[in-house]
């Protein structure tokens, strides 16, 4: 489960491929253990040889659990987008990208993705509420695999970005946009004086 930004570097010249040109699916390794996924920037490229002495530089944004199956993707894509196996190709560098300051608070993401199901190839709009842009990857193949028993290699990502709050489309997104929004308190922990520091009971702090 991955998500992938393929950009060509030649020589001066940045040719960016949109992301909505390649929608492809794989496997999760980690989908079951319940971790979120980290943004890896890995980039590579092919050996060069005689014939051809200069070589394009591939740049991939990559979410993986980690960098060794983050460099592992980075080659899946580059064969099938490119032709390139391993063999004949090198990393130049695997990096995490680390959230920016601004991580610290909550975001609207919307992704915007397509999935096979039994019946046929479906696109989708979704939004989710998270720190990170991982994160908000993470939901949406948790959230498909959970509501639409999709599979994380049937799904396909094709768009992530961060959505202002007058924007956002999803009635359960919008609930929380409400600034006299109260939540329910179902766990209270008693503070009555004169209590022992230490018990025997295990405290009960679910109240109906």
């Amino acid at each position: 489960m991955l998500f992938m930004i393929m950009r060509l570097h030649h020589s001066s010249v940045l040719a960016v491929i949109s992301r909505n040109q390649f929608c492809l699916g794989f496997k999760m390794p980690t989908k079951a253990l319940g971790e979120t996924l980290k943004e890896y920037m890995v980039v590579g490229r092919k050996l060069p040889t005689e014939k051809e002495p200069v070589t394009p530089i591939w740049k991939m944004q990559i979410f993986a659990s980690n960098h060794v199956i983050a460099k592992s993707r980075f080659w899946y894509f580059v064969s099938m987008l490119r032709r390139v196996k391993k063999a004949n190709g090198e990393i130049l560098s695997c990096k995490q990208i680390f959230a920016d300051k601004s991580a610290g608070s909550v975001k609207n993401y919307g992704v915007w993705l397509k999935y096979d199901s039994r019946t046929g190839h479906h696109n989708m709009y979704r939004e989710y509420r998270d720190v990170t842009v991982a994160g908000a990857v993470t939901q949406a193949y948790r959230d498909m695999g959970a509501r639409h028993r999709a599979q994380a290699d049937r799904i396909h990502i094709l768009k992530v970005q961060a959505v202002k709050a007058a924007d956002t489309k999803r009635a359960g997104i919008k609930m929380f946009h409400d600034s006299k929004i109260k939540f329910p308190l179902p766990h209270r922990v008693s503070k009555r004086r004169n209590v022992s520091q230490f018990t025997t009971r295990r405290p009960i702090t679910h109240f109906a």
